[in-house]
């Protein structure tokens, strides 16, 4: 199973080489043999790439930084609501 998996990821790590002369020669320097198809259509698509990349990377920061440090001490956090009350008839 492991070797398998292992194949499997090497396959698709390798699957960008693999475009071909055509796209390549029609994809901008920084897609070149990453991608099939035409490349950029407008003006307005790579500043969109470039602009949908800053939010991925601003919101895996983020997650990460409250995944590591999620600053929960705080008195008014919404889980003290549930820590201070009291237990019913045993339940």
């Amino acid at each position: 199973m492991k070797k398998i998996a292992v194949s499997l990821l090497a396959f698709l790590f390798a699957l960008p080489m693999w475009a071909c002369e055509v796209c390549e020669k029609q994809q901008p320097k920084v897609l070149k043999g990453i991608s099939h198809g035409t490349g950029p259509q407008s003006d307005w698509d790579m500043p969109i790439i470039y602009v949908s990349g800053i939010i991925v990377l601003f919101t895996l920061v983020y997650s990460v930084k409250y995944l590591v440090k999620p600053n929960e001490g705080a008195e008014d956090h919404i889980k003290r609501s549930i820590l201070n009350t009291p237990l019913q008839d045993g339940h």
